[in-house]
């Protein structure tokens, strides 16, 4: 499996307290059958994103982890950072790629959302969407979700959604996207080893009986591996 949205490097954001809590991160992930893991700090007004030394962090922790650890970024969706990034995507998108990880804010969805996507699209990003089910505004009008995904977002929801951690509203949500074919990628959005761990498999199993082992591993494995690669992502159909 390849997850492609984790909090995994130390005194970073609030991710990860420390390097122990980091190199025990990347054992879970590895136990839990996780192959590659994307480290994704935030870039937010709370949190500034440093690239080159984010990058160095992830060299250093890389010394010590079996999965494969590529540098990615938690986008949050303002103007300063869309500007940023129009100018050099390659300090925020995943592995310097086209996808970069967005997430729009937990108080407002601006009228300008989606102009903001299609000034990312002109500078050659593919925006992934993080965690829709649990951002406050679009649960209230889960259909601008979908609108979302018709301007080209691909949507990843995160896996302990789909078991129920973040209760039965967001679980539900995750479970309609699911059979809306609206789903693109899962991850584990891991913050920590105990409460929000960098683990797959669970919601694999749940996505397994809702839509079959063929729809499982497109989301945990298939395309987030393309997406890392810098690939062609499948939809769900």
């Amino acid at each position: 499996m390849v997850d492609i949205h984790t909090h995994i490097l130390p005194d970073t954001d609030d991710g990860a307290r420390s390097w122990e809590m980091a190199k025990e991160m990347c054992a879970l992930a590895a136990q839990d059958g996780i192959a590659q893991m994307v480290a994704t700090p935030h870039a937010n007004d709370e949190f500034a994103y440093d690239r080159a030394r984010n990058q160095q962090a992830l060299d250093k922790l890389q010394q010590d982890a079996t999965v494969k650890l590529i540098l990615g970024c938690d986008f949050h969706f303002s103007y300063e950072n869309i500007r940023a990034a129009q100018a050099r995507p390659q300090d925020f998108t995943i592995g310097g790629n086209k996808y970069l990880l967005v997430e729009l804010s937990d108080f407002g969805a601006s009228a300008g959302v989606h102009e903001g996507i299609r000034q990312l699209e002109k500078a050659g990003i593919v925006p992934v969407l993080t965690h829709p089910e649990r951002n406050p505004v679009l649960q209230r009008n889960q259909e601008s979700i979908l609108r979302l995904a018709d301007a080209g977002c691909l949507i990843q929801v995160t896996a302990s959604a789909f078991t129920g951690f973040w209760g039965e509203p967001i679980q539900k949500i995750a479970e309609w996207l699911l059979k809306k074919h609206a789903v693109h990628v899962v991850a584990s959005d891991a913050h920590d080893t105990k409460k929000r761990p960098p683990i797959l498999s669970a919601a694999r199993r749940r996505i397994t009986e809702l839509a079959g082992e063929a729809v499982a591993d497109r989301l945990v494995n298939l395309n987030p591996a393309a997406i890392v690669a810098g690939g062609e992502v499948v939809h769900l159909t």
